[in-house]
């Protein structure tokens, strides 16, 4: 669903402000995207400033709000800088996606990979961690947190302990965090998709491709036959249930980690 046929879905989120980082590209550009359509004003972050601007942009182009912050989660002042800019642009701020992310390759005993898991860990983890403190911290009444996990937060996968481990921990979070702000109507979700059609998914095809010998279309193909409905999730599905948690909808759920995998996890989480 592109933002303009988007702007005819519900308007449940008029007059919120919203943080998406990690919103330049990929599944924070759709969720970004869909919370501005439903009527919130996005604040969105992420390292690529020309890619957050076209974010913006294209909310601006759809009649919407939306201001960006260059920058990266890692740095323990950033999120609360992001959050500032948002209280100073529109005095209030109701929802925090923490979408940020990156992957990679970290073998155990593999010369060189533990800077790349501490990355992992840290962009992943951490930067949902200071993104939830200071949203948290920020919010007046109910309010809206959504972590972006992976199925592979439930499951193993040779040669990715770091960033299994990295969402498996953002579960525990947001358990510990729904606990502890419900009684502020605040929840706090994480949101597991499976194969999605980014960049980073693709990243990971090239990567899964060399390892096996084949050629990238024939690794994606692979890829999908082994997801139960045969194809990839799209951004837009991951959006749209991302928008479902934020909404008064989803004022009763919190606390979980909700995968939307096109049924990958009923093979073992």
């Amino acid at each position: 669903m592109c933002y303009e046929g988007a702007m005819a879905a519900d308007r449940s989120l008029e007059g919120q402000v919203a943080l998406v980082t990690g919103g330049g590209k990929g599944i924070g550009r759709a969720i970004a995207l869909d919370l501005a359509a439903r009527g919130a004003r996005l604040l969105v972050t992420g390292r690529d400033e020309r890619a957050l601007g076209e974010t913006v942009g294209e909310i601006a182009h759809g009649g919407g709000q939306a201001r960006h912050l260059a920058g990266d989660v890692r740095a323990e002042g950033h999120a609360a800088a992001a959050v500032a800019r948002a209280l100073e642009t529109w005095g209030r701020l109701d929802v925090a996606v923490a979408n940020a992310g990156v992957t990679g390759t970290t073998r155990m005993g593999q010369a060189g990979a533990l800077p790349r898991a501490r990355a992992i860990v840290e962009t992943n983890l951490l930067g949902a961690y200071y993104t939830f403190d200071a949203a948290a911290a920020a919010m007046k009444g109910a309010g809206r947190l959504v972590a972006i996990s992976s199925v592979l937060g439930k499951v193993g996968a040779p040669g990715q302990a770091a960033y299994c481990a990295s969402k498996a921990g953002l579960h525990g979070l947001v358990r510990a965090i729904a606990l502890e702000v419900g009684p502020r109507q605040i929840t706090c979700n994480a949101v597991c998709p499976g194969w999605v059609d980014t960049e980073m998914a693709r990243g990971r095809i090239e990567e899964l491709a060399a390892g096996a010998g084949k050629a990238y279309d024939v690794a994606r193909r692979d890829a999908a036959r082994e997801v139960p409905i045969g194809r990839f999730v799209h951004v837009e599905e991951v959006a749209g249930l991302v928008a479902f948690l934020c909404s008064p909808a989803g004022a009763a759920i919190t606390g979980q980690a909700v995968s939307i995998c096109g049924g990958s996890t009923a093979f073992g989480g």
